[in-house]
C-alpha cells in the first residue's frame, strides 16, 4: 500500500516551533516533488511550501514566508517542515503531498497525499 505518513504534530504556544515530517512507504517518492498544505476547519486547503525531487528549489506561501522551511532528505525518502515563530493563524491539519511531474501550488495537482497531522497554536 502506498503511503505518505506524516508525524510531528501538537500543541505548540504562539512563538514556538515545531518539525513536521513525512515519510513515505510503500514506494519511493524520493524523485517526486514534495509539498506541504494546510486545512484550517471551514477553510479550503491551501498551499504552505514545496520542494523539487533534488531539493535546489522551493517555493513558500508569503504567510509562512521567512518562519518556515522545507527540506527533504532522499535517502530516507521523507520531507521536512520547520516551522518556527508559529503563530495561531497557523492552526491547521498540515498534509504532505507529491507528485512524480507537478511542482507548484495547485492542490488538485498533487495525486499522493498524507492523512495529515494537527498543529495546534496556542494564544
Amino acid at each position: 500500500q502506498v503511503q505518505l505518513v506524516e508525524s510531528g504534530g501538537g500543541l505548540v504556544q504562539v512563538g514556538g516551533s515545531l518539525k513536521l515530517s513525512c515519510a513515505a512507504s510503500g514506494r519511493t517518492f524520493s524523485m517526486y516533488t514534495k509539498a506541504w498544505f494546510r486545512q484550517a476547519p471551514g477553510k479550503e486547503r491551501e498551499f504552505v511550501a514545496t520542494i523539487t525531487s533534488n531539493g535546489y528549489s522551493t517555493y513558500y506561501a508569503n504567510s509562512v514566508k521567512g518562519r518556515f522551511t522545507i527540506s527533504r532528505d532522499n535517502a530516507k525518502d521523507t520531507v521536512y517542515l520547520q516551522m518556527n515563530s508559529l503563530k495561531p493563524e497557523d492552526t491547521a491539519v498540515y498534509y504532505c503531498a507529491a507528485d512524480r511531474d507537478y511542482y507548484g501550488t495547485g492542490a488538485y495537482e498533487y495525486v499522493y497525499w498524507g492523512q495529515g497531522t494537527q498543529v495546534t497554536v496556542s494564544a
